[in-house]
């Protein structure tokens, strides 16, 4: 599944012409295990009051989250083609009035942090056992509204919120720790009361295990550091900060094809992951 939705993000940037690649390709595992075994939610009934909340704080890579939402029957795919259009339900970052099953409109990145603190402790007061994840990047630690969001769920002790770092190593300027050196953040959490846990990103179990975990913690919050790697799946694109903001055919980096070349060599890798299986489609 994880697999199909790289592709279906491939496509949906190469109709567009435009958004971002690196952190959708990457953090295609994690969202398939969220609404695949994690969460708990109805797609046909998307404001069902008990569902869990799940906040996209970074919001450009919700290429992903639209994929994903449409493997698991929130709306029909074909509607992926309408990403970035005028008038689409699909834009380029998540808006919560245009598509059904978005808990909150992200842009400003920093923000989703303190959205979804508020949310969770909102729910407490109502009795609501609902969970709330938030995805984040490691790259909008750089904004201090994250740590005022930190300390505000430590204080309130938010045993109802699980966050999800996208520990990727790039943002849109480059490596993280060139640009702003985030250090040790496992350890950071640590000492602003957090429960921590650090993940391979991709390994699905690993995931799935991680977020039963942190549904297991009392009286802290939970934060899961998942290394990833940007552009996952994509020879050329992986590790290569300049994808964060590029799709296929618009960039020429060195070792990638030709910008005409570049999305069916794209597609044709996430087929055969690698080459290592035969594409149905040969």
């Amino acid at each position: 599944m994880a697999n199909d939705i790289r592709q279906d993000i491939i496509k949906m940037l190469v109709e567009a012409g435009s958004g971002h690649s690196a952190g959708p390709l990457g953090m295609a595992d994690i969202f398939t295990a969220l609404y695949f075994e994690v969460l708990n939610h109805r797609p046909k009934q998307p404001d069902w009051p008990e569902r869990d909340r799940l906040f996209l704080s970074n919001g450009h890579i919700v290429p992903v989250r639209y994929a994903t939402m449409a493997r698991a029957g929130y709306f029909p795919l074909e509607e992926l083609k309408t990403l970035r259009k005028f008038g689409s339900r699909l834009q380029g970052h998540p808006e919560r009035l245009r598509l059904p099953g978005l808990e909150s409109t992200s842009g400003p990145l920093g923000s989703g942090l303190s959205q979804a603190a508020g949310h969770a402790l909102a729910l407490r007061m109502d009795g609501n056992k609902a969970r709330v994840y938030c995805i984040t990047s490691d790259g909008e630690h750089d904004e201090g509204n994250i740590w005022e969001a930190v300390l505000f769920a430590a204080k309130n002790k938010l045993t109802n919120l699980t966050v999800i770092i996208d520990r990727n190593n790039i943002q849109i300027d480059g490596p993280t720790e060139q640009v702003m050196p985030l250090g040790n953040l496992a350890a950071k959490y640590a000492a602003f009361g957090w429960h921590v846990i650090e993940i391979d990103g991709h390994n699905m179990q690993a995931i799935i295990s991680a977020c039963d975990l942190a549904k297991a913690i009392v009286e802290q919050p939970a934060v899961i550091i998942a290394h990833t790697i940007p552009g996952k799946g994509v020879d050329y694109m992986e590790y290569d900060y300049h994808w964060h903001g590029n799709p296929p055919g618009t960039l020429e980096t060195p070792g990638a094809p030709p910008k005409a070349e570049q999305a069916k060599v794209a597609l044709h890798e996430l087929r055969t992951l690698g080459g290592r299986i035969r594409s149905e489609h040969e």
